[in-house]
């Protein structure tokens, strides 16, 4: 079994400008190519060239993304809450593509193989859009007393999408803990690439 991996990148920028705007998406989708005559010659060269997981390791496939913050603070008697906010979610898909001549039944695996590989990276990135609307929702709750330099109330707001965060990032390997298991999505698609008939 072959993982698809994700990863996680956050990057989190305040400043005093821009409109409440909601949560914007970004998403790219970039390919490598590989070539081969069976489903093990294709296996093999998503192992070579796939993107990496970890330092040593190769994935089928990748999600990558990080959420940037443009805040707006307001004070109002003492007391600050975030007034505006622009939330970017870049989201960027990494596949694998099929390049030269294959046999047409090996296509036929192959289209099916790559449609089940999508459908299992836009689920890590739904939930990344999930988080983002999660965590852009929860800052515009914090309000804070006695906070004219909004010290308290950033503070707030950093600690509680933090919390978001990591709870996102635990569903996402959840999910990967399921789709991975022995038997599970990912190791039937691989093997009905690599079946010989």
């Amino acid at each position: 079994m072959r993982p698809i991996a994700y990863a996680l990148l956050i990057a989190c920028c305040l400043t005093a400008a821009g409109a409440q705007a909601g949560v914007k998406s970004v998403v790219k989708v970039e390919t490598y190519s590989i070539a081969g005559n069976s489903g093990d010659a294709l296996m093999a060269e998503m192992d070579r060239n796939g993107p990496r997981h970890g330092f040593l390791a190769r994935a089928i496939a990748q999600t990558r993304y990080s959420v940037d913050w443009d805040r707006t603070w307001l004070v109002s008697n003492g007391r600050c809450r975030l007034m505006k906010a622009d939330v970017t979610l870049k989201v960027n898909y990494r596949y694998p593509a099929l390049s030269g001549e294959a046999p047409p039944a090996l296509k036929k695996r192959w289209r099916k193989f790559v449609a089940g590989v999508r459908k299992h990276e836009q689920m890590h990135g739904r939930l990344a859009r999930r988080m983002a609307d999660e965590a852009y929702d929860a800052a515009f709750r914090v309000t804070v007393d006695d906070d004219r330099f909004c010290r308290k109330a950033k503070a707030e707001v950093t600690q509680i999408v933090h919390a978001i965060y990591a709870d996102y990032e635990a569903r996402q390997q959840r999910f990967d803990a399921i789709e991975h298991q022995p038997g599970g999505p990912v190791e039937r698609l691989v093997q009905r690439l690599t079946r010989r008939r």
